[in-house]
């Protein structure tokens, strides 16, 4: 159990720690110019590759002796691949694809 004063200690280092990387960027980048080809260049390809690891995370445990074992992933990776191509924002395509998953699984795939 931690005392009032670790507590306030652990409040503090996370705040600081959360601070710094929320200035540092514009610490470290002078406003008038363009930001460095390398974080260009992470900003567009890590959107996509965080998404395939996340597909791979989900489907790394599925399991084909039943259809409610793997139906449901399925489905929902092919809602998460449609509504990106439709609408082309990540947010909505992860959560429509894990509300869908959570409604079949919990309510058809019981």
């Amino acid at each position: 159990m931690l005392t009032t004063a670790g507590a306030i200690a652990a409040i503090a280092v996370m705040a600081v720690v959360t601070f710094l990387t929320r200035a540092l960027p514009f610490l470290l980048f002078d406003r008038g110019s363009a930001p460095p080809k390398i974080i260009l260049y992470l900003g567009r390809v890590l959107p996509p590759a965080v998404i395939a690891m996340l597909i791979i995370y989900c489907l790394k445990d599925i399991s084909f002796a039943q259809a409610g074992g793997w139906v449901p992933q399925l489905i929902s990776v092919a809602a998460v691949v449609v509504l990106h191509l439709w609408k082309h924002n990540n947010l909505l395509s992860i959560f429509g694809g894990t509300i869908l998953y959570m409604v079949l699984v919990q309510a058809v795939f019981v």
